[in-house]
């Protein structure tokens, strides 16, 4: 009896200690996502790149040897809950680094108590607000001022409106490109007739796009994401504005051929190369969306990839930081990403450094719009 008890105390000995070694031979990636509320088609375009990139890697060794595991908390798309879902992931999930979403005000309350646990943070939104949270993230979305260049260009180029109206949702990321939009207008011989605001989840629209119509707007740049856009589109319509131009920001290509279905050529939008992947021309941007579209295509065979492709190259940017620290370690991968020569992505070049924690430094975009069934390029 005293024997078989030794042999049952050893073995649960031995199952704890190969549970330890499996647990050391774990990377795990905490992401906070809304995958339900307003940005629940990018995030979660955003957690499946995340997964595809995981098996990708995982399928070459992982990080230096460790399997990659992708820990997901569903914020709701709202800061509260993700403030519970971040502190989960550290406490109890044990995460290494943090990989999340585009709800930016929930990536902000997060920020700090984040920072106190010396884990990375990358993100899919704009950095947090402060200096020494900002330390230690690093945005893998566009600086707002491209999406509002790319716009602004076009219809300075290829249309004769001069006056436009914006129309924006209460998000951070948002409002800041709302400021953008009034201080580039005049570069591009623009004025701004009219500026209103709408809530994510608003079903109506008309009040705010009457007022841009009868304020002399000829086009509407549309600053949010998610659902809103296709109300606006459809609402245009409603108020037989028939020579009005909504220029959407960079979403979903769901939202956009629904939009398009409405609007017809009076749709546009801003799309990084591999949302246009016909459109592309031999070269390192063609092999990038190559490479994340062998992956992704099998899997999500109708679903647009450009979400997808963003949080891809975040992960592949983790594993280029990872070889460089020989650390799977937080600041040791923290100090590491600085140090990522430019990454040729599938959404876009990635550059950062120590003074530079926004990856994109070069504007990726190109105007889109809809038609014969498929999204294509517009210029």
């Amino acid at each position: 009896m005293y024997k078989r008890r030794l042999l049952m105390a050893a073995a649960v000995a031995a199952a704890a200690i190969s549970t330890e070694v499996r647990a050391e031979d774990v990377f795990k990636i905490g992401s906070s996502v809304g995958l339900t509320g307003y940005a629940a088609v990018i995030d979660r375009a955003w957690r499946d790149g995340l997964a595809v990139a995981a098996d990708a890697l995982n399928e070459r060794g992982g990080l230096l040897g460790k399997k990659i595991e992708v820990v997901v908390e569903d914020n709701h798309s709202q800061p509260q809950d993700a403030v519970v879902g971040y502190r989960k992931m550290i406490s109890s999930d044990k995460v290494n680094l943090f990989d999340s979403g585009c709800v930016s005000a929930g990536n902000f309350a997060a920020a700090s108590f984040v920072v106190q646990a010396s884990l990375p943070m990358y993100l899919c939104s704009i950095l947090p607000q402060r200096e020494q949270e900002q330390v230690w993230a690093f945005s893998f979305l566009a600086p707002p001022k491209f999406e509002i260049e790319s716009r602004y260009r076009y219809l300075k180029e290829k249309t004769s409106v001069r006056k436009i109206g914006i129309l924006y949702d209460p998000t951070p990321y948002a409002l800041m490109m709302k400021g953008l939009g009034e201080q580039l207008a005049k570069d591009f011989g623009l004025e701004v007739v009219a500026q209103d605001t709408y809530k994510p989840d608003d079903a109506d629209m008309t009040v705010q796009l009457g007022r841009i119509n009868a304020a002399g707007g000829g086009a509407v740049v549309k600053i949010g994401q998610g659902g809103s856009t296709v109300t606006a589109a459809k609402n245009i319509k409603q108020l037989g504005l028939d020579k009005m131009l909504l220029l959407s920001s960079n979403d979903d290509g769901s939202i956009f051929k629904q939009a398009g279905e409405v609007l017809g050529d009076r749709f546009l939008f801003v799309a990084p190369p591999v949302q246009l992947p016909k459109q592309l021309k031999p070269g390192p941007t063609k092999d990038a969306v190559d490479a994340f579209l062998k992956y992704w295509a099998p899997k999500y065979p109708d679903r647009d990839p450009t979400n997808g492709a963003r949080a891809w190259d975040s992960m592949m940017v983790l594993a280029k930081a990872a070889e460089i620290a020989k650390s799977t370690e937080g600041k040791a991968i923290r100090d590491a990403t600085e140090k990522v020569p430019a990454y040729q992505g599938a959404y876009a070049v990635f550059n950062f450094s120590a003074k530079q924690h926004v990856g994109i430094t070069e504007n990726p975009f190109l105007i889109g719009k809809f038609a014969n069934g498929e999204l294509v390029s517009a210029e």
